[in-house]
């Protein structure tokens, strides 16, 4: 699926390397803010304030405050799709599927706190900014897409291209649900138990429903 063009958050600086230095800064704090008290109730200069520079420093960087919230989001992808893309061994084999959802949920875990906020605060996008991250939602789905259909045989039966894409929803939202839900999650399970566990559900749907007539 084609992704939608990049949102342009607009800059008065120049230089490519001080915008990417600032803008870091930025998302940094403004997740340690948005956790705290929410992307409404936070202010620009506050925002500021936790990411180290003046209000006036700020706005050189973003013209309004969602431009700050879609940095956070646009960076989680960003993020998401760097440490994923180096996963793929293009082996067609069910441990590649399963090394690559091992990786994907060891990631939603160091970004508990982005993806929290970035579900939470989504709404609070434009509706082009919204649309252009949902697009970016459904190139992780695709990454798993591809994933899966590497793995199946080339005899029997194979998943319908229907199937695959449930399948590859499923990972990504049982991904996620580890930073939803970990507060209660990790009274029973640690971060591999509950990855093995989800793995073997998974799996063992893939399976059932090929099996199915």
């Amino acid at each position: 699926m084609a992704q939608k063009n990049k949102i342009v958050v607009q800059t008065s600086v120049k230089d490519e390397s001080l915008i990417e230095l600032r803008r870091q800064q930025i998302i940094g704090g403004a997740v340690k803010l948005f956790k705290e008290k929410g992307f409404h109730r936070a202010t620009t200069r506050e925002i500021a304030k936790s990411a180290g520079f003046s209000i006036g420093t700020l706005y050189e960087y973003i013209r309004t405050k969602e431009d700050v919230l879609y940095l956070v989001c646009d960076h989680i992808y960003d993020e998401v799709k760097q440490q994923l893309a180096g996963i793929t061994t293009h082996s067609g084999t069910l441990g590649e599927l399963k090394h690559a959802i091992k990786q994907y949920f060891k990631l939603i875990d160091s970004m508990i706190d982005e993806f929290t906020i970035m579900y939470q605060e989504t709404k609070s996008l434009s509706k082009e900014a919204m649309h252009y991250v949902f697009e970016k939602e459904l190139g992780m789905v695709s990454f798993f897409e591809q994933i899966i259909k590497n793995c199946m045989p080339s005899g029997g039966k194979a998943l319908t291209d229907d199937e695959i894409f449930l399948v590859a929803n499923q990972i990504v939202v049982q991904g996620q649900a580890w930073a939803f839900r970990k507060w209660t999650l990790q009274k029973r399970y640690t971060l591999e138990e509950y990855t093995n566990a989800q793995t073997k559900l998974l799996l063992s749907g893939m399976i059932h429903l090929q099996e199915e007539e």
